[in-house]
């Protein structure tokens, strides 16, 4: 596992935060690790989760501003409005 747990998750990449997730999905499947420590990793598994779907709208977001031509072809974008 990447040594990123520290991490703030508000600063993660999309890349960064499935690559921790998918680890922390791994290691509660494989049900070695203590109690104490499955709940603390849950948790964060919980704040990536969020972080990646936080991620994924901002994409949707970009993408249906991208604008088209006349004959249906991309030609632009405009900014996206956040707030």
């Amino acid at each position: 596992m990447a040594d990123n747990t520290h991490a703030d998750v508000k600063k993660l990449s999309f890349e960064k935060a499935i690559e921790e997730l998918e680890s922390i999905v791994k290691r509660l499947e494989e049900g070695k690790v203590p109690l104490e420590e499955s709940v603390a990793i849950y948790e964060r598994g919980e704040s990536l989760k969020r972080r990646c779907q936080e991620l994924l709208q901002q994409a949707e977001a970009r993408v249906e501003k991208i604008t088209l031509d006349a004959s249906g072809k991309p030609k632009g974008s405009e900014p996206l409005d956040v707030g």
